[in-house]
């Protein structure tokens, strides 16, 4: 009976930490191109000038990457020519690639899902080929270089569907009516309106990816992990009208989720989005990553940055050990921004890493 003890337990030890081995820390650094073009250099701790994506993983322990690609991007900004160059470094490096379509000129989130110019005025049938017919474009592209994605995401944020524009002012910020509405303008895949289009749409988009990669992982990715109610009435109506995925994406951003919320705590959203991402796999029978998250940087206070760092240790810590092995890894959205623009990165004016960077290190 000992022996049989001792026999299961050096089994469970093994599938664990192959388990664990397997959990991924990344960062999606869609900017870096245009930081390096504008001279930004990087740097260490210690304040030695560093290549980023080499920091990243040597430093930070990070074996994979996320790269956002648009259309028809004014500037060729995140088009499929810079995809491809970072993805060759990528590569160089050894880490994994993530691919993240958002099936529009620019940006593209729970606000807006911009439809690209090119396919304005399209019947749903044309723009499901013209979505298929651009992720093929992009995926044959890094193929024919030899580079392989690991996960595919088809679409970013899509928890208000795809392919449905928006009123925007002269900076790309949607226009509210009086009564606070976002002002639609073209509307193909909005998930309240056209639920059957926006599945027909992850569908187009999942079989495209399969045709040129059978082995990759498709992801269909929302927002606001921490509400399940939300997950559960979005995955619903999306199997209910046809889509298709593989894998589940989260976004987790404590300090966006309480703007504007004063009745919540950090703590109670990354516990309710652990929880939810053993509710979602356990329900859906797929894994769960969470492909973007964030934490504020301030300079003037370190101890913002130092309780960064607490939240995204046990963010990592808890993805990893608590969702019975469904939560395969962790992505930071944008570490390398610098203060200034945007709140969220993790490196400093200097471009040195802040405290909040710690939190990737397994002590």
């Amino acid at each position: 009976m000992k022996v049989l003890l001792l026999f299961f337990l050096l089994v469970q030890s093994l599938m664990l930490k192959a388990q664990d081995k397997d959990f991924v820390k990344g960062a999606d650094v869609g900017f870096l191109t245009g930081q390096e073009q504008r001279g930004v250099k990087f740097h260490d701790r210690n304040g030695n000038e560093r290549e980023c994506l080499e920091l990243l993983k040597n430093d930070y322990q990070m074996s994979a990457i996320r790269l956002r690609v648009w259309v028809n991007p004014r500037g060729g900004s995140n088009d499929k020519n810079e995809l491809l160059a970072m993805a060759k470094r990528v590569k160089a490096l050894g880490m994994d690639l993530m691919v993240d379509f958002h099936y529009s000129d620019s940006w593209a989130d729970p606000g807006k899902q911009p439809i690209p110019k090119a396919w304005l005025g399209h019947s749903f049938e044309e723009m499901k080929q013209d979505l298929r017919n651009h992720t093929i474009e992009v995926l044959s592209l890094l193929k024919e270089n030899g580079i392989k994605p690991r996960w595919v995401q088809v679409g970013n944020e899509t928890t208000n569907g795809m392919l449905w524009s928006v009123k925007t002012n002269e900076r790309g910020w949607e226009v509210k009516d009086s009564l606070g509405h976002t002002i639609i303008t073209h509307s193909m895949g909005h998930f309240k309106t056209q639920p059957q289009q926006y599945a027909g749409f992850i569908r187009t988009g999942y079989d495209a990816v399969k045709e040129v990669f059978p082995d990759a992982i498709v992801i269909v990715h929302l927002d606001r992990g921490h509400q399940q109610k939300l997950y559960d009435n979005h995955l619903d109506t999306l199997l209910k009208y046809g889509g298709k995925f593989d894998m589940i994406g989260m976004s987790l951003y404590p300090y966006w989720a309480m703007e504007g919320h004063p009745e919540l705590n950090a703590d109670d959203i990354i516990t309710d989005c652990i929880a939810n991402i053993r509710h979602v796999s356990e329900k859906y029978g797929c894994d769960v990553m969470i492909v973007e998250t964030g934490f504020e940087v301030n300079e003037q206070h370190p101890e913002v940055m130092e309780e960064g760092r607490r939240q995204l240790t046990r963010v990592i810590s808890e993805a990893r050990t608590q969702t019975k092995g469904h939560c395969r890894g962790v992505f930071y959205w944008e570490p390398q921004c610098l203060p200034g623009g945007y709140k969220l990165g993790a490196f400093d004016r200097n471009a040195a890493p802040t405290a909040i960077m710690e939190g990737f290190i397994e002590k």
